[in-house]
């Protein structure tokens, strides 16, 4: 067993200008209603830090790798920052309680799932506030979304560069002329270290659901991070998101989680993009990996994600390897809930299986369930997630009808060895301090 570990502050190049900053022009404000939100009555006219990534959607990819002539990647610069703007607002207070006392560990068996108490999150967590049978709702400003949040809670715009490359500006005017702006802000309520939410033309207010430009956003983020331990999760509605306005999740967890080390089958390779099937894990499961281009995986993945939540599927998104594997996983645990299939031993656990336990990261609520997690409840809770056989085969022939690569599918059954891989462990080095998270002693 083991203990997140507070890492030491990380104060980045930037930090020192923008906390001399922030009293006088940052969070000034153009006056609004009076409580410096992200809405338009007070953003417009406001500054925030600007991190500006260089567009490669259109460049080429060999192994996964975006080929570039810069000597010194600018990668590490936005994990530098993101770690050590995070870590100022935990040590200004903005958190609902510390993550960093939260315990984990490795539950024994052959998945190595990993387990977390996190009372806190259960007390504090917003509820949801919609239907849980639709995964389409519309934006309803009269609940809560991110435009309520203060600015002290936002930790910097991620937009595309003008000028094809990345770079970070302390502190640039939003201007209210120049549409939207995408923001990554704190998860007050967090999981692990880093939890962020990255939040696509927050202003304009867009309701949980996937499009292209706001993966592909993703992606971008996913890539500049340059981490293999800092994943990006979505939950549709009906898939235990909890608010309805666009946003992605991402922390940082230094261990694979389960589903990375699954082995897969591949169905097909198209654009690219080559789409594979999970094997021997408790949840059914698409996996997406490479591309001709960062936009060809985008438009894979968005047309797959549009395609089940046009058709109410439920769906968990998991994107891994700064950008490079896609996890899609068509659930259906809130369905069996409400027609009263689910046992009560799993239901007492308060457990609402997302991205993050699907993926095999389980945050429990209780005590009693931390100390007792065995590898058999992990199976049986992600076993009620997972839709039957039956139906994972109708929805893959869909999806990937959807997605333009009917036409060459192979049948997964056809038992084809050259198809079955092994998964490989991830070669980016971890940007994270040598003492972060999880201890380096811990076995499996």
């Amino acid at each position: 067993m083991f203990t997140i570990k507070k890492v030491p502050s990380l104060v980045s190049n930037y930090q020192e200008e923008i906390d001399s900053e922030e009293s006088n022009d940052r969070y000034g404000g153009s006056g609004g209603c009076g409580r410096n939100c992200v809405g338009r009555c007070c953003l417009p006219g406001s500054k925030l830090p600007l991190y500006a990534f260089k567009s490669c959607a259109d460049q080429s990819l060999e192994n996964g790798t975006i080929f570039s002539s810069d000597k010194i990647p600018p990668l590490s610069l936005l994990n530098n920052l993101l770690m050590a703007h995070w870590e100022n607002r935990m040590n200004r207070g903005l958190f609902h309680y510390d993550v960093t006392t939260c315990e984990t560990k490795v539950i024994e068996g052959r998945y190595g799932f990993i387990a977390q108490i996190n009372e806190g999150r259960h007390i504090k967590k917003r509820p949801t506030e919609f239907r849980v049978d639709q995964v389409l709702q519309p934006f309803d400003e009269n609940k809560f979304n991110f435009t309520k949040v203060v600015q002290e809670e936002v930790l910097f715009r991620f937009e595309e560069s003008k000028d094809n490359k990345s770079d970070f500006f302390p502190s640039i005017l939003v201007d209210a002329d120049s549409g939207s702006p995408s923001v990554v802000a704190i998860n007050v309520s967090p999981i692990e270290y880093g939890h962020v939410l990255l939040l696509p033309r927050v202003l304009d207010c867009l309701p949980q659901r996937i499009d292209h430009d706001s993966f592909l956003l993703a992606l971008h983020f996913a890539k500049e991070a340059a981490d293999p331990f800092f994943r990006l999760g979505y939950n549709s509605l009906g898939a235990f998101a909890t608010i309805n306005h666009l946003h992605f999740q991402a922390y940082y967890l230094s261990v694979p989680f389960p589903v990375q080390k699954a082995p897969t089958q591949r169905i097909i390779t198209g654009r690219g993009v080559t789409v594979s099937q999970l094997l021997d894990y408790p949840v059914r499961g698409l996996v997406f990996e490479h591309g001709n281009t960062m936009s060809d995986q985008c438009d894979v993945v968005s047309s797959a994600c549009i395609f089940l939540q046009n058709n109410n599927i439920p769906f968990n998104v998991l994107i891994a390897d700064c950008g490079k594997k896609v996890f899609l996983f068509p659930q259906c645990y809130a369905h069996k809930q409400a027609v009263g299939v689910v046992s009560q031993e799993l239901l007492d656990t308060q457990v609402n299986p997302a991205v993050w336990e699907i993926s095999g990261h389980m945050v429990l609520k209780r005590r009693k369930d931390f100390n007792n997690a065995s590898e058999d409840y992990a199976c049986r809770l992600l076993a009620e997630v997972s839709v039957s056989q039956e139906r994972f085969e109708e929805i893959k022939f869909l999806v990937l009808e959807a997605a333009g690569l009917r036409e060459e599918v192979r049948l997964v059954g056809s038992n084809h060895e050259e198809d079955l891989c092994e998964p490989t462990s991830p070669q980016v080095k971890s940007h994270l301090p040598q003492d972060c998270l999880v201890s380096s002693a811990v076995k499996y």
